[in-house]
């Protein structure tokens, strides 16, 4: 059991490349982005109209007893006022509306391309790694919209007009008025950088506890077995231990920038104050141009405040958006489906020198080759390790060789059809995963064009009709997460009924009787005779009396072939085979 190691993040803030793989996504709701973009300049030079109008008023009309010209000024003020309410909310509301749908669109794509992936790609990347692609680091994508790349701009462009209008007015005043800006954007920078890092570090802390938990409750079992929940419970504290020093540490430095920031806009404040009430007084300044720069130091600052956070954000989002388009841009373990499609296909299945490794370096299978003819049976026994269910994920193309070459009906089974070969391959595993469904869901795995009638029929074919009006609500029952509340060997029977649904050419078997009572067994058997019949049937048994009867039986150990032939021809040999067979009987284990 482990965690992930740290992912390391270099992305700058503005990396070019990584907006323009996020503008893909942009592209379908262009019309709304274009609108944001103008919404946000208009309300930039709106917000700088306010003080503007007030200085007006003061010194104007209000000195001047212009009472009735007063009245529409600040009747136009309120217009304003509610006009910048008005574009404030569709801003946020339609920028908010853009990041759901553009990470909607880009978590449908990511899941879809994760499902192409083979399956090495999976052994070698832990799951809550992949849970924090799909989920939280698209939550941090969606803030390049709703407080990144535009409310910085906007931020921006307020601070440049606000200057700008400042300069003109006073060009002095403004000058004094500012004066302590460069200690803000010091402590600013300051404060990004240590709360990039802290980010940094918080987004690493959350992918840790993502896989440490989703581990640790898929083997909970294994945890409390071996009476490991303490030990466990300490490398969780120290995880979650992690993820709170970094929250902790991002919490510390808002604590402390803040006041700062506040202090340098107050001091910036009182010093217009000071600079600018002398000249009021000997009437060298209008009262309307001291109120005009008290309040526009008020907006400057605030914006200037909320750009660290917002860069930060932004750097987060950049970030994540980096970790996604990666995912999405990896194809170095797609699975590359070939196009011809065998029809009908017949079911013969040769493997040719094939040689595998999941690790370059260290071998699984050497030089193995075998032909199964249609309509026969091949059954493989071997020790644990000999690679008898890697030669199972080779022909259902879950892993690819290494050397050597696999025929379906004399074709190449990489100039194959990926989708429509496995229609025609069925698979029952000695481990049946059944997801949080209905049976009839797990059945049919969400194929409507498969009724109900069709997933009886199948049952009553294989036999197992009586079991599924057994469970309370029939083909309705909701099964668990994982299938917990059905025993074994009821798994095992529903994924039989998954497995002939759509009526398979070919039938593998991965160790199907391995974990089930006698009784059980049996009925297992009768089933998997009925499957069999008229099929290209590749088992895969511990027990040695469930493959009596197969036209092949292929001894693998240590991943090489150490003998072939039927039952009676091997026990005549009397070599590994006959041995196995007789300490399993000697056993009583048949």
């Amino acid at each position: 059991m482990h965690f992930m190691k740290a992912e390391k993040a270099n992305t700058n803030i503005l990396d070019i490349k990584v907006l323009k793989g996020i503008y893909k996504f942009v592209k379908p709701y262009q019309f709304t982005f274009y609108v944001l973009v103008i919404l946000t300049s208009v309300l930039s030079f709106v917000a700088v109209l306010r003080p503007l109008l007030i200085k007006l008023v003061l010194d104007k009309y209000l000195e001047k007893s212009k009472y009735e010209t007063f009245v529409w000024v600040m009747g136009g003020m309120t217009a304003l006022i509610l006009l910048q309410a008005l574009f404030e909310y569709a801003l946020t509301y339609y920028s908010s509306l853009l990041a759901q749908n553009v990470i909607k669109d880009i978590r449908t794509q990511l899941f879809a391309h994760i499902m192409k992936f083979r399956l090495k790609f999976f052994d070698n990347t832990p799951v809550g790694r992949l849970i924090t692609r799909t989920v939280s680091d698209l939550e941090s994508v969606a803030d390049i919209f709703s407080e990144g790349l535009l409310a910085i701009a906007g931020d921006i462009l307020q601070i440049a007009v606000l200057l700008g209008v400042m300069f003109y007015i006073d060009w002095k005043l403004t000058l004094v008025s500012l004066s302590l800006l460069p200690l803000l954007f010091y402590s600013t920078y300051v404060f990004k950088e240590k709360v990039k890092v802290s980010f940094s570090e918080v987004r690493v802390a959350v992918a840790n506890l993502n896989t440490f938990v989703q581990e640790h409750i898929t083997g909970m079992s294994i945890v409390q077995i071996f009476n490991a929940e303490k030990r466990e419970q300490a490398k969780f504290e120290e995880i979650n231990q992690a993820h709170t020093d970094a929250n902790k540490r991002s919490i510390l430095y808002y604590s402390v920038y803040f006041p700062i920031a506040e202090v340098i806009a107050t001091a910036c404040i009182a010093l217009a104050v000071w600079y600018s009430g002398s000249e009021v007084l000997d009437k060298d300044l209008t009262l309307g141009t001291m109120l005009f720069f008290i309040m526009s130091i008020n907006m400057f600052f605030r914006p200037i405040r909320m750009l660290a956070d917002r860069f930060n954000t932004l750097q987060m989002g950049i970030v994540s958006a980096d970790r996604v388009l990666n995912l999405l841009s990896d194809d170095s373990e797609l699975v590359v489906s070939g196009t011809k499609v065998l029809e009908p296909l017949k079911g013969k299945v040769e493997l040719k020198n094939v040689e595998f490794a999941y690790n370059l370096g260290e071998p699984i299978l050497k030089n193995i080759s075998f032909k199964v003819d249609t309509g026969q049976t091949v059954a493989f026994v071997g020790a644990t390790g000999a690679g008898k269910s890697s030669i199972i994920g080779l022909i259902n193309r879950f892993y690819d060789v290494q050397s050597g070459q696999i025929t379906i009906d004399d074709v190449n089974l990489y100039d194959l059809n990926l989708d429509a070969l496995r229609k025609q391959i069925g698979v029952v595993q000695q481990d049946v995963f059944l997801f949080s469904s209905s049976i009839y869901d797990n059945i049919t795995l969400g194929d409507t064009s498969i009724s109900r009638e069709r997933v009886m029929e199948v049952a009553r074919m294989v036999g197992v009709d009586i079991l599924l009006e057994r469970l309370p609500g029939g083909l309705d029952y909701k099964v668990m997460e994982r299938g917990n509340t059905l025993s074994v060997g009821q798994r095992q029977l529903i994924s039989f009924v998954r497995t002939m649904i759509n009526n398979p050419k070919i039938l593998i078997l991965d160790e199907a009787t391995s974990s089930v009572d006698s009784d059980t067994e049996e009925l297992i058997q009768k089933a998997i005779a009925k499957m069999m019949q008229g099929r290209t049937s590749i088992i895969i048994a511990h027990r040695l009396s469930t493959i009596k009867m197969a036209d092949q039986i292929i001894v693998l150990d240590k991943g090489e072939i150490v003998e072939k032939g039927t039952h009676d021809e091997l026990l005549n040999t009397g070599n590994y085979y006959a041995k196995l067979h007789e300490m399993q009987y000697s056993s009583v284990i048949v």
